[in-house]
Protein backbone atom coordinates (compact mmCIF):
# COMPACT_ATOMS: atom_id res chain seq x y z
CA UNK A 1 0.00 0.00 0.00
CA UNK A 2 1.27 3.60 -0.99
CA UNK A 3 0.09 6.08 1.80
CA UNK A 4 0.62 9.79 1.05
CA UNK A 5 -0.48 12.30 3.97
CA UNK A 6 -0.77 16.28 4.32
CA UNK A 7 2.27 16.26 1.29
CA UNK A 8 3.18 19.71 1.01
CA UNK A 9 5.98 20.82 -1.39
CA UNK A 10 7.19 24.36 -2.43
CA UNK A 11 9.93 25.90 -5.24
CA UNK A 12 10.57 28.63 -4.18
CA UNK A 13 7.57 31.04 -3.89
CA UNK A 14 5.35 28.38 -6.30
CA UNK A 15 3.25 25.98 -4.08
CA UNK A 16 3.54 22.84 -6.09
CA UNK A 17 2.01 20.01 -3.62
CA UNK A 18 -0.76 21.54 -1.16
CA UNK A 19 -2.35 18.82 1.76
CA UNK A 20 -2.01 16.17 -0.76
CA UNK A 21 -3.54 12.67 0.46
CA UNK A 22 -3.57 9.73 -1.56
CA UNK A 23 -3.90 5.88 -0.71
CA UNK A 24 -3.13 3.00 -3.65
CA UNK A 25 -4.25 0.33 -2.47
CA UNK A 26 -2.51 -3.65 -2.56
CA UNK A 27 -2.86 -5.18 -6.05
CA UNK A 28 -4.88 -2.09 -7.33
CA UNK A 29 -4.55 0.56 -10.60
CA UNK A 30 -4.75 3.67 -9.35
CA UNK A 31 -4.69 6.54 -12.52
CA UNK A 32 -4.08 10.28 -11.37
CA UNK A 33 -5.48 12.69 -13.62
CA UNK A 34 -5.35 16.68 -13.63
CA UNK A 35 -4.19 19.27 -16.25
CA UNK A 36 -1.08 20.10 -17.22
CA UNK A 37 0.69 22.21 -14.47
CA UNK A 38 -1.16 20.71 -11.20
CA UNK A 39 1.29 18.70 -9.82
CA UNK A 40 0.99 15.00 -10.86
CA UNK A 41 4.75 14.76 -11.75
CA UNK A 42 5.89 16.20 -8.89
CA UNK A 43 3.55 13.65 -6.98
CA UNK A 44 5.18 11.01 -8.51
CA UNK A 45 8.93 12.31 -7.69
CA UNK A 46 7.75 12.04 -3.87
CA UNK A 47 6.35 8.37 -4.35
CA UNK A 48 9.75 7.25 -6.22
CA UNK A 49 11.73 9.31 -3.19
CA UNK A 50 13.15 11.69 -5.73
CA UNK A 51 12.06 14.68 -3.86
CA UNK A 52 12.13 15.09 -0.44
CA UNK A 53 8.51 16.22 1.00
CA UNK A 54 8.65 19.76 2.61
CA UNK A 55 5.95 19.19 5.05
CA UNK A 56 3.99 15.31 5.50
CA UNK A 57 5.05 12.06 4.81
CA UNK A 58 4.90 8.80 2.12
CA UNK A 59 5.19 5.82 2.70
CA UNK A 60 5.37 2.24 1.59
CA UNK A 61 4.08 -1.19 2.99
CA UNK A 62 4.38 1.77 6.26
CA UNK A 63 7.63 2.60 5.70
CA UNK A 64 9.19 5.78 4.24
CA UNK A 65 10.45 6.31 0.70
CA UNK A 66 12.77 9.22 0.86
CA UNK A 67 16.36 8.13 1.01
CA UNK A 68 15.51 4.17 2.01
CA UNK A 69 17.18 2.11 -0.51
CA UNK A 70 15.53 -1.02 1.37
CA UNK A 71 12.28 -0.09 0.19
CA UNK A 72 12.94 1.47 -3.42
CA UNK A 73 14.03 -2.43 -4.46
CA UNK A 74 10.60 -2.69 -4.50
CA UNK A 75 9.83 0.39 -6.71
CA UNK A 76 10.10 0.27 -10.58
CA UNK A 77 9.59 3.90 -12.24
CA UNK A 78 9.40 4.26 -16.02
CA UNK A 79 9.01 8.14 -16.18
CA UNK A 80 7.90 9.99 -19.01
CA UNK A 81 11.30 10.77 -20.28
CA UNK A 82 13.35 8.10 -20.49
CA UNK A 83 17.15 7.94 -19.96
CA UNK A 84 19.51 5.44 -20.47
CA UNK A 85 23.41 5.77 -20.67
CA UNK A 86 24.60 7.52 -23.96
CA UNK A 87 25.99 4.52 -25.06
CA UNK A 88 24.53 2.29 -22.83
CA UNK A 89 23.24 -1.23 -25.46
CA UNK A 90 20.18 -3.36 -23.50
CA UNK A 91 23.09 -5.89 -22.20
CA UNK A 92 24.66 -2.86 -20.29
CA UNK A 93 21.26 -1.70 -19.00
CA UNK A 94 20.61 -5.18 -17.50
CA UNK A 95 24.32 -5.44 -16.09
CA UNK A 96 23.57 -1.78 -14.48
CA UNK A 97 20.19 -3.12 -13.29
CA UNK A 98 21.76 -6.43 -11.35
CA UNK A 99 23.90 -4.23 -10.03
CA UNK A 100 20.89 -1.61 -8.11
CA UNK A 101 18.74 -4.83 -7.81
CA UNK A 102 20.00 -8.10 -6.93
CA UNK A 103 15.80 -9.37 -7.55
CA UNK A 104 16.39 -8.72 -11.26
CA UNK A 105 15.17 -11.30 -12.88
CA UNK A 106 16.85 -12.20 -16.10
CA UNK A 107 14.82 -15.32 -16.69
CA UNK A 108 11.69 -12.77 -17.11
CA UNK A 109 13.70 -10.82 -19.16
CA UNK A 110 14.58 -13.00 -21.85
CA UNK A 111 11.26 -14.19 -21.55
CA UNK A 112 9.99 -10.37 -22.49
CA UNK A 113 12.60 -10.28 -25.70
CA UNK A 114 10.06 -11.90 -27.95
CA UNK A 115 7.26 -9.65 -27.52
CA UNK A 116 9.60 -6.45 -27.86
CA UNK A 117 12.07 -7.86 -30.73
CA UNK A 118 15.11 -5.23 -30.35
CA UNK A 119 18.53 -5.33 -31.25
CA UNK A 120 20.54 -5.95 -28.23
CA UNK A 121 24.05 -4.49 -29.41
CA UNK A 122 23.22 -1.26 -30.58
CA UNK A 123 23.34 1.83 -28.34
CA UNK A 124 19.29 2.75 -26.92
CA UNK A 125 19.88 6.25 -27.99
CA UNK A 126 19.98 5.21 -31.13
CA UNK A 127 15.97 3.54 -30.91
CA UNK A 128 12.80 5.52 -31.36
CA UNK A 129 10.79 6.78 -28.33
CA UNK A 130 8.54 3.86 -28.44
CA UNK A 131 11.30 1.31 -28.56
CA UNK A 132 12.96 3.27 -25.71
CA UNK A 133 9.32 2.32 -24.22
CA UNK A 134 10.15 -0.95 -24.69
CA UNK A 135 13.30 -1.14 -22.55
CA UNK A 136 12.01 0.93 -20.18
CA UNK A 137 9.31 -1.99 -19.76
CA UNK A 138 11.25 -4.94 -19.88
CA UNK A 139 13.86 -3.68 -17.61
CA UNK A 140 10.94 -2.41 -14.71
CA UNK A 141 9.03 -5.48 -14.94
CA UNK A 142 12.38 -7.72 -14.66
CA UNK A 143 13.07 -5.87 -11.35
CA UNK A 144 9.89 -7.92 -10.14
CA UNK A 145 8.28 -4.73 -8.69
CA UNK A 146 5.46 -4.72 -5.82
CA UNK A 147 4.72 -1.28 -7.02
CA UNK A 148 4.93 -0.19 -10.48
CA UNK A 149 4.90 3.92 -10.94
CA UNK A 150 4.62 5.10 -14.42
CA UNK A 151 3.85 8.58 -15.46
CA UNK A 152 2.74 9.03 -18.97
CA UNK A 153 3.81 5.38 -19.76
CA UNK A 154 2.02 4.64 -23.24
CA UNK A 155 2.68 8.01 -24.80
CA UNK A 156 4.62 7.09 -28.00
CA UNK A 157 3.37 3.32 -28.20
CA UNK A 158 1.26 1.97 -30.87
CA UNK A 159 -1.83 -0.02 -30.15
CA UNK A 160 -0.47 -3.14 -30.41
CA UNK A 161 2.02 -2.34 -27.92
CA UNK A 162 0.34 -0.83 -25.55
CA UNK A 163 -1.97 -3.81 -25.07
CA UNK A 164 0.90 -6.02 -24.55
CA UNK A 165 2.57 -3.70 -21.60
CA UNK A 166 -0.71 -3.73 -20.26
CA UNK A 167 -1.00 -7.20 -20.15
CA UNK A 168 1.71 -7.73 -18.45
CA UNK A 169 0.89 -5.03 -15.79
CA UNK A 170 -2.40 -6.74 -15.25
CA UNK A 171 -0.76 -10.16 -14.98
CA UNK A 172 1.79 -9.04 -12.22
CA UNK A 173 -1.29 -7.67 -10.14
CA UNK A 174 -3.05 -10.47 -10.59
CA UNK A 175 -0.50 -12.84 -9.80
CA UNK A 176 2.00 -11.11 -7.05
CA UNK A 177 -0.73 -8.61 -5.91
CA UNK A 178 1.65 -5.54 -6.92
CA UNK A 179 0.42 -2.17 -7.00
CA UNK A 180 0.33 0.48 -9.94
CA UNK A 181 0.37 4.11 -9.43
CA UNK A 182 -0.29 5.47 -13.11
CA UNK A 183 -0.39 9.15 -14.15
CA UNK A 184 -1.70 9.54 -17.80
CA UNK A 185 -4.04 12.34 -19.85
CA UNK A 186 -5.37 9.43 -21.82
CA UNK A 187 -8.39 9.23 -19.63
CA UNK A 188 -9.94 6.78 -22.23
CA UNK A 189 -7.23 3.83 -21.55
CA UNK A 190 -7.66 4.86 -17.45
CA UNK A 191 -11.09 4.47 -17.67
CA UNK A 192 -10.69 1.13 -18.96
CA UNK A 193 -7.47 -0.20 -16.08
CA UNK A 194 -8.12 1.50 -12.97
CA UNK A 195 -9.72 0.51 -10.15
CA UNK A 196 -9.04 3.97 -8.31
CA UNK A 197 -9.36 7.31 -9.60
CA UNK A 198 -7.65 10.85 -8.27
CA UNK A 199 -8.01 14.17 -9.77
CA UNK A 200 -5.61 17.22 -9.17
CA UNK A 201 -5.71 20.62 -9.33
CA UNK A 202 -3.16 23.38 -8.80
CA UNK A 203 -1.62 21.22 -6.86
CA UNK A 204 -4.17 19.29 -4.61
CA UNK A 205 -6.20 16.41 -4.71
CA UNK A 206 -10.40 17.60 -5.64
CA UNK A 207 -11.63 13.90 -6.23
CA UNK A 208 -10.29 10.54 -5.52
CA UNK A 209 -12.75 7.78 -5.29
CA UNK A 210 -12.94 4.11 -6.99
CA UNK A 211 -13.65 4.68 -10.39
CA UNK A 212 -16.82 2.70 -9.72
CA UNK A 213 -18.35 4.86 -7.05
CA UNK A 214 -17.15 7.75 -8.80
CA UNK A 215 -18.93 7.01 -12.02
CA UNK A 216 -21.77 6.13 -9.66
CA UNK A 217 -22.18 9.74 -8.52
CA UNK A 218 -22.04 11.85 -11.84
CA UNK A 219 -24.85 10.86 -14.78
CA UNK A 220 -26.10 12.67 -17.82
CA UNK A 221 -30.23 13.20 -17.82
CA UNK A 222 -32.06 14.09 -21.18
CA UNK A 223 -35.68 14.85 -20.97
CA UNK A 224 -38.05 15.90 -23.57
CA UNK A 225 -41.10 17.73 -22.92
CA UNK A 226 -43.57 19.16 -24.80
CA UNK A 227 -43.97 22.73 -23.10
CA UNK A 228 -41.31 25.05 -21.43
CA UNK A 229 -40.07 22.62 -18.26
CA UNK A 230 -40.26 23.78 -15.21
CA UNK A 231 -37.34 25.20 -13.04
CA UNK A 232 -35.47 22.36 -12.34
CA UNK A 233 -35.20 22.45 -8.58
CA UNK A 234 -34.28 19.17 -6.02
CA UNK A 235 -30.96 18.63 -8.71
CA UNK A 236 -27.47 19.50 -8.47
CA UNK A 237 -27.07 20.53 -11.84
CA UNK A 238 -23.25 21.00 -13.14
CA UNK A 239 -24.16 21.67 -16.70
CA UNK A 240 -27.04 22.01 -18.67
CA UNK A 241 -27.39 22.11 -22.78
CA UNK A 242 -30.85 22.63 -24.27
CA UNK A 243 -31.56 21.28 -28.33
CA UNK A 244 -35.02 21.68 -29.74
CA UNK A 245 -37.50 20.18 -27.36
CA UNK A 246 -34.81 18.18 -25.38
CA UNK A 247 -32.40 18.88 -22.17
CA UNK A 248 -29.62 17.60 -21.55
CA UNK A 249 -28.67 18.07 -17.71
CA UNK A 250 -25.16 16.51 -16.23
CA UNK A 251 -26.33 16.05 -12.78
CA UNK A 252 -24.58 15.09 -9.18
CA UNK A 253 -26.29 12.86 -6.33
CA UNK A 254 -27.68 9.03 -6.38
CA UNK A 255 -29.42 7.52 -9.47
CA UNK A 256 -32.77 6.90 -8.06
CA UNK A 257 -33.11 9.97 -6.27
CA UNK A 258 -32.06 12.13 -10.15
CA UNK A 259 -34.62 9.97 -11.44
CA UNK A 260 -37.18 10.43 -8.60
CA UNK A 261 -37.22 14.44 -9.59
CA UNK A 262 -36.76 14.50 -12.84
CA UNK A 263 -40.24 12.56 -13.02
CA UNK A 264 -42.19 14.79 -10.91
CA UNK A 265 -41.27 17.10 -13.82
CA UNK A 266 -43.63 14.71 -16.14
CA UNK A 267 -40.89 14.85 -19.21
CA UNK A 268 -42.02 13.10 -22.38
CA UNK A 269 -38.88 11.23 -22.58
CA UNK A 270 -36.29 10.44 -19.84
CA UNK A 271 -32.84 8.69 -20.37
CA UNK A 272 -30.44 8.62 -17.54
CA UNK A 273 -26.68 7.91 -18.68
CA UNK A 274 -23.29 7.12 -17.06
CA UNK A 275 -20.80 9.76 -17.48
CA UNK A 276 -16.76 8.80 -18.89
CA UNK A 277 -13.73 9.29 -16.79
CA UNK A 278 -13.18 12.20 -19.51
CA UNK A 279 -16.56 13.86 -19.30
CA UNK A 280 -16.59 13.06 -15.15
CA UNK A 281 -12.67 15.28 -15.46
CA UNK A 282 -14.16 18.22 -16.76
CA UNK A 283 -16.99 18.65 -15.31
CA UNK A 284 -15.41 17.88 -11.83
CA UNK A 285 -13.34 20.74 -12.66
CA UNK A 286 -15.73 23.11 -14.59
CA UNK A 287 -16.16 24.90 -10.76
CA UNK A 288 -12.46 24.79 -9.88
CA UNK A 289 -11.44 28.22 -11.64
CA UNK A 290 -10.52 25.99 -14.84
CA UNK A 291 -11.61 27.36 -18.03
CA UNK A 292 -14.51 24.62 -19.31
CA UNK A 293 -17.10 25.52 -21.59
CA UNK A 294 -20.71 24.59 -20.68
CA UNK A 295 -21.80 22.61 -23.46
CA UNK A 296 -22.12 18.95 -22.70
CA UNK A 297 -19.81 16.53 -24.11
Amino acid sequence: MIEVRSLYKSFDDFQALKNVNITVPEASVYGIVGPNGSGKTTLIKHIVGILMPDQGSIKINGRPVFDNPEVKKTVAYVPDDIYFFPQANMQDMIKFYQSVYPDFNLERFEKLVPLFPLNQRIPIRRFSRGMKKHVAFMLALSIMPDFLILDEPMDGLDPVARRKVWSLIFQDVAERNSSVFVSSHNLRELEDVCDHVGIMHKGEIVLERSLDEMQSNIFKLQMAFSNPPPAFTGLEILAEHKTGSVIQLVVRGEKDTILNEANKMEPLMIDLLPLSLEEIFIHELGGLDYEITSTII
